[in-house]
């Protein structure tokens, strides 16, 4: 065997959770790379090969070293102070240590530190093989994966996330022994369960890949897998000339439930086509793992492929099977679409009154008449339609209660929208019941419509004020109501929708129509705050709460966490002005001065914090000396009536480029000008001059806080 083989390790299970098989694959390779890695063993972990299957967890890492190199080793003994007695002979704690490192006391040396002097033992450990070390790396990735739920099998103590059956530890060509779950290691692989049911033995690590491929029906590559089933789903879908482009995480799950991928197409009856299709498509990915395919315009057809684990010698019944199977949940879902049709969406309202939204919020009839409120103010202060704004409020979640969301709870919104617009609804309050959830998740568009916009916003803020009043607020990973999520959404509606809307009025509005919340007990014996205490303290922390969603936001967009405190510093009212100033602080963080005059309104803002109050102090024209003071003042005095309008108008990119222009008179003034002078008109005035200075800079943000290199 040569110094430098591939290593393989495949562990044989029962079929694993489709869902999660990518992160335990993941998970297995970089433990047993970190394991290697820890132990000194050469390898070429950056190219280890992830494999996996439904029935294995497999990585192959390249370039291993049959063992770990030699080991210097130092051992630290007793302090000299405490390991010779008085008359310097060894004492029982120097004796014990020499004999524990198996040599005698005047083979040991001596180390000295800034702390004072130790005995030491310094000897050279010959590197262990691979194969001593193999147990325990195996042993310590799989205890590294991400398992919630482990099974136990037979009358075994041990578990994993589904029953072992076989092993296979490779170093090259030469097998390398251990033991997990009670399985020894070999040589001997499975293939596809059906196409090649008998155990076969792999000569080599590096044939693992080919061999099962070519002779045994299993890709265990995963994105090869994947590359098959949309290859053989856009091939079947062009054979009946359609397009199917199924979902990228329907890709991944379906490919984690077959080993060798062939595509069938498959048709149902038309009939059902009447159901509206995103209750189709829920039925045919959710439930079956099917592909939905479509017409050239986008509309749904009576077709579907489905995805088989085996070339079959008969397709047609598994066909015949696909199709069988998908029948009855289509007609449940007609059915319950047929039966919600019998009634206008607006007679369950009385029947949400029966929901507990939050034990001390109320019911979710209750939520939705504060929410109907809230999007009343939002919509006059818009300009929008205030009537249909409230109605739309009112029916947004009656569609909880239909037959069709109790079955399929991921088309809230979407049934809302088919049944009001079924009833009659005005076509802006029909979308906006299904666009309001938006963005659903991470990089989803905002709601679209108007209406829409006004519902979203209302609905996040009554959201947020409710759940952080009853003080169950976000804690760690744990955010069961989705806080953060709807935080985000609402900044970004505000932000991305270009409302102008004071958030932080918002945000009061909201807390003022939720019902009586008990304060919570206090443990220390504290005083408890007054209603008007605890309302702005919760309204101040639910600003910060969006604040720092916004962050996050905004550093995706590389803007960076400077920037964004240096307009948070001076608290815009509305998130649209807010999104104005930081990307014009952007574009000023890439000028040339912006360094310069960073550093400079620091040091001017530490001025006057050194000067103490300085507010309304006015500049005397006449006090200030020729050159460098005069100079600044001119150019100050030109700015200020240059930005005033562009401030006016939020044009803060101008006003930023305008203000650049100051760099050089600023420089000027703090190299030719003492401001802190005995002569106190003359300190004063200074003061004033920067204080202007600083107070145009403010009108937009506070570039003191930006860092530069």
């Amino acid at each position: 065997m040569s110094e430098h083989t591939p290593l393989l390790i495949e562990i044989g299970c029962e079929e694993l959770p489709p869902k999660s098989l990518d992160e335990l694959t993941d998970a297995f390779a970089s433990g047993i790379c970190a394991e290697l890695s820890k132990r000194g063993i050469a390898a070429d972990v950056a190219n280890a090969k992830k494999y996996n299957s439904p029935r294995r967890l497999s990585v192959l890492v390249p370039n291993v070293s049959t063992a770990q190199p030699d080991q210097n080793i130092e051992r630290r003994g007793p302090a000299v102070s405490a390991a010779l007695d008085a008359s310097g002979q060894p004492t029982k704690a120097l004796l014990g240590f020499a004999s524990s490192c198996g040599v005698s006391v005047d083979q040991l040396e001596k180390l000295q530190t800034d702390k004072g002097a130790w005995f030491v033992h310094r000897a050279q450990q010959a590197g262990k093989p691979i194969a001593a070390l193999m147990q325990e790396i195996i042993a310590e990735a799989l205890a590294s994966l991400p398992i919630p739920k482990p099974m136990r099998w037979g009358d075994h103590d041990f578990a994993f996330v589904r029953p072992v059956h076989w092993l296979v530890v490779l170093h090259g060509e030469q097998v390398i022994d251990v033991e997990i779950f009670g399985i020894k290691s070999g040589r001997a692989s499975r293939g596809h369960r059906f196409l090649s049911p008998n155990a076969f033995d792999v000569a080599s690590a590096d044939l693992y890949e080919t061999l099962l491929s070519e002779k045994h029906f299993v890709i265990v590559d995963p994105t090869s897998r994947r590359n098959r089933v949309s290859a053989a789903v856009e091939h079947a879908a062009s054979r009946l000339q359609r397009r199917a482009i199924p979902r990228t995480e329907l890709v991944a799950e379906i490919s984690n439930l077959v080993e060798w991928p062939v595509a069938i197409a498959c048709e149902f009856e038309s009939e059902f086509l009447g159901i509206p299709q995103e209750a189709l498509i829920q039925t045919m990915e959710t439930n079956q793992k099917f592909v939905p395919v479509f017409a050239t315009d986008g509309k749904l057809t009576d077709h579907f492929i489905g995805i088989a684990n085996i070339a079959s010698k008969d397709p047609t019944e598994i066909r015949k099977g696909y199709e069988r199977v998908i029948r009855p949940r289509f007609a449940d879902a007609k059915f319950f679409y047929d039966e919600d049709l019998k009634a206008p969406l607006s007679a369950h309202q009385e029947s949400l009154k029966t929901v507990t939204y939050q034990q001390q919020l109320g019911s979710v009839w209750d939520k939705c008449i504060r929410v109907a409120e809230l999007s009343r103010v939002i919509a006059n202060r818009l300009g929008i339609d205030a009537a249909r704004a409230t109605r739309a409020a009112a029916l947004s979640k009656c569609d909880l209660m239909t037959r069709m969301v109790g079955e399929f709870p991921e088309l809230q919104g979407v049934m809302g929208r088919y049944y009001a617009a079924a009833n009659g609804e005005n076509a802006d309050i029909a979308s906006a019941l299904d666009e309001f959830y938006r963005p659903r998740f991470a990089g989803d568009e905002i709601a679209h419509g108007d209406i829409a916009r006004v519902l979203a916003v209302a609905e996040r803020l009554d959201t947020l004020a409710g759940i952080f009043a009853v003080g169950m607020k976000p804690s760690g990973n744990k955010d069961p109501f989705a806080l953060r999520r709807a935080a985000l959404g609402l900044g970004r509606t505000l932000i991305e929708g270009k409302l102008d809307l004071d958030l932080e009025a918002l945000l009061r509005e909201a807390i003022e129509l939720l019902p009586p919340i008990a304060p919570p007990k206090k443990k220390d014996g504290a005083p408890q705050k007054s209603p008007a205490e605890a309302k702005r303290t919760l309204t101040q922390e639910l600003l910060d709460f969006v604040f720092e969603r916004l962050r996050g936001y905004y550093a995706e967009k590389n803007i960076g966490s400077d920037q964004f405190d240096a307009v948070r510093a001076v608290e815009p009212e509305t998130l649209t002005d807010f999104d104005a100033r930081i990307r014009a602080v952007a574009d000023f963080a890439s000028l040339p001065d912006a360094a310069a005059l960073a550093a400079a309104n620091k040091r001017i803002g530490n001025i006057l914090r050194q000067a103490g109050d300085s507010a309304g102090i006015k500049v005397a024209s006449a006090l200030l000396d020729a050159g460098a003071e005069r100079a600044l003042y001119d150019k100050v005095e030109n700015v200020h009536a240059a930005i005033a309008p562009l401030i006016a108008q939020r044009r803060y990119v101008e006003t930023l480029r305008a203000l650049a222009s100051l760099r050089a008179p600023v420089d000027a003034f703090f190299d030719d000008v003492m401001v802190m002078v005995d002569d106190e008109a003359k300190r004063r005035n200074r003061i004033a001059l920067l204080n202007g200075l600083r107070h145009m800079f403010l009108q937009v943000a506070d570039i003191s806080v930006l860092h530069h290199a």
